[in-house]
């Protein structure tokens, strides 16, 4: 699985196992020397806070320490690495105890937070911090682009109250193109005001594209130093 999907091999398998294991399943087989993941998980948090920090860091050199920190917050959280967690399937390969099994366990976002944080430990570990970055760059950080995180990038907003700062303009969005298989679907989108093109962006989304296209246009302000219109 994680060769396949992620061109990762884990030369410790008994630290792989450990990634993936719940408390529940050591105590149902107490003797076999087996360990859980609550300290890889501890781990894993603290390289996922520090790779994510420096990412947006340097991606957003505008943004002020506020915005950053909520941010990472909402990139660093159980509901975000739950999410990541499903996508990357880890919830098959999680060793549960029987009755945690039947309580629904492995579908609970808590446990799987914590299996994801726990198998970046894994992965730091195993093969070091540019293996991590490398794994993170696949899973988090396109859901940027892909607006999961939109409410902290509101750049159609910001644009349209900079435009119309001066009175009312028209803001349309043109989708100009799409292309590339179902599963990984690209779409281009123009912004204009007042009939002059302002901004281009390409995202995995439509609202993804057109928040980039906002930013664009809004980059486009920040150059120039003047009014948009």
């Amino acid at each position: 699985m994680l060769k396949q999907d992620f061109g990762i091999h884990i030369d410790d398998q008994d630290l792989l196992d450990e990634a993936f294991t719940q408390a529940s399943y050591v105590n149902e087989h107490r003797g076999e020397g087996l360990k859980f993941y609550e300290r890889l998980e501890f781990l894993g948090d603290a390289v996922l806070q520090l790779i994510v920090s420096d990412y947006i860091f340097k991606r957003y050199p505008k943004m002020p320490q506020g915005r950053l920190t909520r941010l990472r917050a909402a990139m660093v959280n159980e509901q975000s690495f739950s999410t990541f967690a499903r996508e990357c399937h880890f919830n098959q390969y999680i060793r549960l105890g029987k009755g945690e099994e039947k309580a629904g366990a492995r579908d609970r976002d808590s446990l799987l937070c914590d299996i994801f944080e726990s198998f970046v430990g894994c992965l730091y570990l195993d093969q070091g911090q540019a293996e991590v970055t490398r794994f993170v760059t696949k899973v988090i950080f396109p859901k940027l682009d892909e607006g999961m995180f939109a409410e902290f990038f509101d750049h159609k907003t910001e644009l349209q109250e900079l435009a119309q700062a001066d009175g009312p303009v028209a803001i349309d969005y043109e989708l100009v193109d799409e292309y590339g298989p179902d599963n990984d679907r690209s779409f281009k989108v123009n912004v204009s005001i007042d009939g002059k093109l302002y901004g281009v962006g390409i995202g995995h989304s439509k609202k993804g594209a057109e928040q980039k296209a906002a930013q664009q246009a809004l980059e486009q302000f920040d150059t120039e130093g003047d009014n948009l219109v």
